[in-house]
């Protein structure tokens, strides 16, 4: 009866894969027979990687449903219920700093910055996150609005990035993707709703998110306050160069050496995260077997699922977004490259595997009254504004700061008008959105076409991250704006309803019994 259980939800998953998956599938492969032809080697590369995107996918998925949400739900609830503040302080700045400092991508960062020492950038940006887990968990325990913190602290942000010089802004803002890897994500999502799940009161909804959105910070003031201290050494970036392979066989070896090499990189990344679940199980969970049992399989299942996924991405994808983004560039109407990319990244967040998971969690935990489906949209749009955005960019040279500013202006404005959720789910959406599929496609794709067009790729492709993790905050909010619209018209209208029956029943009361008798 269990396999049959896990076999149905392998399948329920295969098909939200695929759902998610073949449409940027379907896209490039267009591009690739009409527009922007690229070598065979790198297509089948690409689709190759794609199934293997799918599979892990799959796991992904239901092992984040079995394990990593199960786990953090858990963690949360018993470190709230010790009702000891340092205690609380102590274990989720280890938390932060360890789970930051095992991130693949933080090394990836590290690299980016040569005139900072990446020991040093990788201590501060761990500090950072682990500092901010910890202010986002006060938080949540005694309740301070999620959207004064974040007016106070992007404020200095921009400060900040008004005085760093240009080649740190675009990495920093990527920066805050560092905290949001698919893996992590969804357990410092449930860590956030079994710290909020103690409280009784009315807000305790509101503050079940808001964690990401808080982490996400801590990589970009630790990125920013270091571009204070040090000066830009030249450019980290060496143009890319793309694989190509005569055979399948030299295909395959490309996939060869990418699995064992991921499995190397999840299995650090997990390692800290479920040390810290055993050791607390040990010492305060006591979990039944029987949920131990599940929460492991839940664990692989969740290693194989990021292990093929990023396998998948980081083979197959990387060399075709780029090698699309340079043919497409080339073009003698390299604009086409704005719808293109807004088309792209429209549907590609669908394919982003903590995406699922945070839709899912909010359709949860709202009861509904938040779809997942609606959330996705959301998602979709701001997500494809983003890339039209970084585009232009890439055509233009524009400075980030011409966009970040007046985005996150509009999204810290919109916090005064929205449901409190809704800002923190934006606030989240926005790590979430920026995650492997930007970094390993969307990304690639841009410097493609910005190494095709001759421009600087550290200053005007780079940024793309940041881009993606920008618009989500404004789309969902205004999603929030229609919900409150829509309730309080629902209001209205049940009001209405309720004096019309009120005035019926008035005039009721007026008629005497005669004339009852007489109709």
């Amino acid at each position: 009866m269990g396999l049959q259980l896990y076999q149905k939800n392998l399948l329920e998953k295969l098909k939200e894969s695929l759902g998610a998956v073949l449409p940027i599938i379907g896209i490039v492969l267009v591009l690739c027979f009409s527009i922007a032809p690229i070598p065979n080697s790198v297509l089948m590369t690409f689709v190759v990687g794609a199934v293997l995107l799918i599979i892990g996918m799959m796991f992904f998925t239901l092992g984040a449903e079995m394990a990593m949400t199960p786990m953090g739900e858990r963690i949360g609830t018993k470190l709230t219920n010790t009702r000891k503040i340092s205690v609380v302080i102590v274990l989720c700045f280890i938390l932060g700093f360890i789970i930051t400092i095992s991130e693949p991508d933080l090394q990836v960062l590290a690299e980016q910055v040569p005139s900072i020492p990446n020991y040093t950038l990788i201590i501060a940006v761990a500090t950072g996150v682990g500092i901010f887990l910890v202010a986002a968990v006060l938080r949540m325990l005694f309740g301070i609005p999620l959207a004064h913190m974040l007016l106070i602290l992007y404020p200095i942000i921009f400060i900040l990035a008004s005085i760093v010089p240009q080649d740190f802004l675009t990495v920093a803002f990527d920066s805050g993707g560092v905290t949001t890897g698919p893996m992590t994500v969804p357990f410092i999502m449930a860590l956030g709703i079994g710290f909020s799940a103690v409280r009784s009161d009315k807000h305790a909804e509101n503050d079940s998110f808001g964690l990401v959105a808080l982490c996400s910070v801590g990589p970009i003031l630790a990125v920013l306050l270091l571009g204070l201290l040090y000066h830009p050494g030249g450019s980290g970036y060496e143009q890319t160069m793309i694989v190509k392979t005569d055979n399948s066989v030299e295909m395959w070896q490309l996939f060869q050496e990418g699995l064992p090499y991921y499995m190397k990189e999840m299995l650090i990344s997990l390692l800290p995260i479920i040390l810290f679940f055993f050791i607390f199980q040990i010492v305060s969970l006591h979990l039944h077997k029987k949920t131990l049992v599940k929460i492991i399989i839940g664990i692989i299942y969740t290693y194989i699922g990021l292990v093929l996924f990023l396998t998948g991405v980081n083979v197959g994808f990387m060399p075709a977004g780029n090698y699309l983004g340079q043919v497409i560039a080339e073009l003698s109407y390299p604009w086409i490259i704005v719808p293109i990319g807004m088309l792209i990244g429209y549907f590609i967040v669908k394919a982003e595997p903590a995406v699922y998971v945070l839709t899912e969690q909010v359709e949860e935990l709202t009861s509904g009254a938040i779809s997942a489906k609606a959330m996705g949209m959301s998602l979709s749009i701001g997500v494809a504004f983003s890339l039209g955005l970084a585009m232009v960019r890439v055509l233009t040279g524009i400075s980030i700061l011409w966009f970040l500013l007046p985005g996150y202006a509009v999204a810290l404005g919109l916090t005064f008008f929205v449901p409190q959720i809704f800002t923190a789910i934006a606030f989240d959406s926005g790590g979430v959105a920026s995650g492997p599929m930007t970094a390993t496609f969307l990304l690639p794709f841009s410097m493609g076409a910005c190494e095709a067009l001759g421009g600087n790729v550290v200053t005007d492709a780079f940024g793309v991250v940041a881009m993606v993790a920008m618009t989500p905050l404004i789309t969902i909010q205004i999603l929030g704006l229609i919900y409150q619209i829509q309730e309080q018209m629902k209001e209205k209208q049940a009001a209405k309803d309720y004096t019309s029956i009120k005035v019926c029943i008035e005039n009721l009361d007026n008629v005497d019994n005669q004339e009852i008798i007489e109709l």
